[in-house]
């Protein structure tokens, strides 16, 4: 199957201004600095303790940088980067209003935007325009996927578009049953400010080679001295009850971490959760019911 749904709300930030690129680049993670126009990339804020603020895509343009962020971190990621911008010829403009996503995800993604007559971009986070909107490769639920960023107005035509190319729609609350079944954490319910990088494990986000950047130093010590004691990892809990966020899972009568996000599927439950990595050997348990680690 593929899927359509909406991501409404999400942040869209416009960067403007000849030093753009270095100020984002010395404010996240990955090496924003070499990309060019249509292409992007994942990465993350972070404070100066290697806590992560936010994650953000952000999608390079001839003559500005789009930051797409979820919806509950628009506000802070404006407010982040308007503090430190002193003397920097940079301008930030909020276009969220301007923007709604329609998602296309699913092993037939690609064919249902051809389909569609829609380009497909090939690179990851790479974006191509389609007739004043963009077509994003991303993807919200793990699987193979496309975003088209577009006006609000414009959105039930395309939609329809892509519904008689083939894919089938879904609410958001499908759309995130998926991303937890595919084992696709998000930032605000399965990592947060409580969380350093490396715990995550979603390492494409980091460039370890391109220079300064706030959080830098803690990234680096995490790196090099191998140290990193919880992972946020893919679970499959025994039995289909509900499981809420933040329930502790258990290794005998030690605490072992906790879930984050969990759905059902089939007879048993797919979970997302932090796991204390020296427990994960151990049988573990939520509620009583048996708990299996997916990766590691």
């Amino acid at each position: 199957m593929t899927a359509l749904f909406e991501l409404a709300g999400r942040g869209r930030i416009r960067v403007t201004g000849e030093d753009r690129k270095r100020l984002l680049h010395a404010m996240t993670t990955n090496h924003v600095e070499q990309l060019a126009p249509g292409q992007g990339c994942y990465a993350f804020f972070l404070n100066a303790n290697g806590r992560i603020l936010s994650d953000v895509q952000v999608l390079a343009a001839e003559d500005s940088l789009l930051l797409d962020v979820e919806p509950e971190s628009r506000e802070f990621v404006l407010g982040h980067l308007d503090k430190f911008i002193i003397a920097d010829d940079v301008t930030l403009a909020d276009e969220t209003v301007a923007w709604t996503t329609l998602a296309v995800e699913g092993p037939g993604a690609a064919s249902v935007l051809e389909a569609a007559g829609i380009p497909v971009p090939e690179a990851d986070f790479a974006a191509l325009p389609w007739a004043g909107r963009l077509v994003v490769k991303t993807s919200f639920t793990g699987q193979p996927g496309y975003w088209i960023l577009v006006s609000p107005l414009d959105a039930p035509i395309v939609r329809e578009t892509l519904l008689a190319a083939g894919a089938a729609e879904l609410t958001f609350a499908q759309a995130d049953a998926l991303r937890i079944v595919h084992g696709k954490p998000r930032y605000g319910v399965d990592f947060s400010e409580a969380h350093l990088v490396q715990e995550t494990q979603l390492m494409h986000a980091v460039h370890f080679q391109k220079g300064c950047y706030l959080g830098q130093e803690i990234v680096e010590r995490v790196r090099s001295r191998g140290q990193v004691h919880r992972r946020l990892l893919p679970l499959r809990i025994a039995g289909n009850g509900p499981v809420g966020p933040h329930t502790k899972i258990l290794a005998g009568e030690k605490e072992a971490g906790e879930v984050t996000s969990a759905t059902p599927l089939g007879e048993e439950t797919a979970a997302l959760g932090i796991l204390w990595v020296e427990l994960l050997s151990t049988p573990l348990t939520v509620d009583g019911r048996a708990v299996t680690p997916q990766a590691g």
